[in-house]
């Protein structure tokens, strides 16, 4: 497996290593099959929802004359 942001001047850092016994072509492939299909039926979770996203969290802002007045006012 390669990085495909790699350039020739900069080799890609190795996916997988094997660290101990020597696997056949056949025995690595089957390993890397068995992680992608187990990865791709993983949804990447949601974002987080902004507070400021809920009107009801931030509740009521007064309006009309005098309202700059009244934001800064303690509720």
């Amino acid at each position: 497996m390669t990085d495909a942001g790699a350039t020739p001047e900069q080799p890609s850092r190795p996916i997988l290593r094997v660290v101990r016994g020597e696997p056949t072509a056949e025995e690595l492939a089957a390993v890397v099959t068995v992680l992608l299909a187990r990865g791709a039926d993983e949804e990447p979770a949601p974002a987080p929802r902004s507070l400021w996203s809920i009107p009801t969290l931030r509740g009521h802002l007064p309006h009309g004359p005098g309202a700059w007045r009244a934001s800064g006012l303690p509720r």
